[in-house]
């Protein structure tokens, strides 16, 4: 390999380097003990730095196999969490290689953990808004564990539900409303009871959608629909009874019609 050629020529270099000093030892007249003594002190330098190389590289292994370590041991938790399979590694992985991809799984279980709690939280909020609309309970689901993505489906087609139907007593608070104020008006009659100032002068954005309030705004409108209907043959029998009296004293069509605007 790649490796194993620069290694042979790591040792040729040094051989060479060593064949030269030898060499020069030769040529100044250096003693064999000085030469001796000479190269222990290149062995020493040469052990050492190579020494130095081997301490750094175990140090890096280790640092990378706790790595591997803790990284499992959160891709287990994680993998619990989100309600996904365990993972796997790939096969005939190099330890450097493998630590690089369990980090990026990692990161992405994370993302999605927290993406999945910034979305249930999202959903809480519009339910809570919801909920107080509508006088109805919040959606049952632990705030704590990550959501599963069938739970978080299954929260957004609540939502979804809640929303159209605020919608649908909206629009029948706001048209049972115009009609109460128009009815009000035709009676000749303002509110007289705190509930029916809530109706006719309470913000339409403010006003509480509960089934209950809904259903005392369908009472009202059907009372006073009834007071007008009770009006109306009350001034149908006394038109009829005025239309009788006219007759009998025979009143001329011109003073009934100068009369009959009222």
């Amino acid at each position: 390999t790649h490796s194993e050629v620069l290694a042979a020529k790591a040792v040729s270099c040094l051989n060479q380097a060593m064949a030269a000093l030898r060499e020069i030892w030769e040529e100044i007249g250096i003693p064999e003990e000085q030469r001796l003594q000479l190269l222990d002190v290149v062995k020493k330098h040469v052990k050492g730095l190579l020494d130095l190389m081997v301490a750094e590289k175990e140090s890096l292994k280790e640092r990378l196999l706790r790595s591997i370590a803790l990284c499992w041991k959160e891709l287990d938790t994680l993998c619990r969490e989100l309600q996904l399979e365990p993972f796997e590694a790939e096969e005939e992985s190099t330890i450097l290689q493998m630590e690089k991809n369990l980090h990026t799984c990692v990161e992405v279980l994370l993302k999605q953990k927290k993406d999945r709690k910034q979305e249930l939280k999202a959903w809480q909020e519009q339910d809570r808004d919801l909920c107080n609309i509508l006088c109805t309970a919040l959606f049952c689901i632990d705030s704590n564990a990550v959501p599963s993505l069938e739970d978080l489906d299954c929260y957004r087609r609540h939502l979804a539900s809640l929303s159209a139907e605020k919608e649908q007593r909206r629009e029948e608070f706001v048209s049972s409303k115009r009609q109460i104020i128009l009815l009000m008006e035709e009676l000749d009659r303002t509110p007289d009871t705190s509930s029916e100032r809530d109706v006719v002068c309470e913000d339409e954005e403010s006003f509480c959608l509960s089934t209950d309030n809904i259903a005392a705004l369908q009472s009202l409108l059907q009372q006073l629909e009834a007071r007008r209907s009770l009006n109306e043959a009350v001034c149908t029998n006394l038109r009829s009874r005025i239309s009788a009296l006219w007759e009998q004293m025979q009143v001329p069509v011109e003073e009934r019609e100068s009369s009959a605007v009222h």
